[in-house]
């Protein structure tokens, strides 16, 4: 009897942490100070802006190969005729998946690597990281592309947001001319980015929030059914409680 009820235990345990722990790498050794972030895939007008800013910012180099149009403008709760109009702009299909027109060679002469694919990104690297990492580029005229980042040092990438950002500087503090001459403050110059401080968060949190949906679009889904799966072991080890009482009742 007790060996039923830890078997049951054990099973839900285990079921209950594919439900509420996602998957996800260490992203590396990090030494810049990172903020937290917290996801929401329930909220479809995070992951609608997301998406619009990596069709506006992102496809141009980075494909979604495993993810379709069609998938996304569902899950999103987008029509099907605005997500052609205002979502596609490389004359593929709804039912085609998300790719970039970008040659991988071209690219790869341009920035020394080809840009990776975006797909699973936010489960190899993590949310936390790719949240801060859109936060940090900063000017370095050292740098070919005259950009740096703070989470990935040397990054080959251009800092194609920007124009919504604007101009971005390392800020030291006293402090960091004592030998080492690191910076550890990034502070945007006043005017030059479409987006205020709060609006370029909002717009960061929403692309994060949208590859964090992307990774693994079942999530949500496999959450709630998840849930039910708890509740039929629940009564189910009731049954079955009862169920050995009654073959043992009558065995002293």
């Amino acid at each position: 009897m007790q060996r039923n009820i830890r078997t049951i235990l054990g099973l839900a345990a285990f079921l209950l942490s594919l439900v509420a722990v996602p998957v996800v790498f260490a992203a590396g050794d990090v030494t810049w100070e990172m903020e937290p972030f917290k996801g929401d895939l329930s909220n479809k007008p995070s992951l609608q802006n997301g998406f619009k800013h990596y069709v506006h910012y992102c496809v141009g180099c980075h494909s979604l190969k495993f993810q379709r149009y069609e998938r996304t403008a569902d899950d999103l709760g987008i029509p099907h005729d605005i997500a052609m109009e205002q979502l596609v702009f490389t004359g593929q299909k709804i039912g085609d998946h998300i790719t970039s027109a970008m040659d991988p060679e071209l690219a790869k002469n341009w920035f020394g690597a080809a840009p990776p694919d975006l797909t699973m990104v936010a489960r190899v690297r993590g949310t936390e990281w790719i949240y801060n990492y859109l936060k940090t580029f900063y000017v370095d005229d050292s740098r070919p592309l005259g950009v740096n980042n703070k989470v990935y040092p040397n990054v080959g990438m251009p800092h194609v947001l920007a124009e919504l950002q604007g101009v971005q500087r390392e800020a030291c503090g006293a402090e960091a001319h004592d030998g080492d001459h690191s910076c550890d403050q990034l502070e945007v110059e006043e005017g030059t980015g479409l987006y205020t401080e709060a609006e370029y968060d909002q717009a960061i949190y929403d692309l994060t929030n949208f590859l964090d949906y992307v990774g693994e679009p079942m999530r949500l889904e496999r959450q709630r059914t998840g849930v039910f799966v708890l509740l039929f072991l629940v009564v189910l080890g009731c049954f079955t409680y009862l169920l050995n009482r009654e073959f043992w009742k009558g065995i002293h």
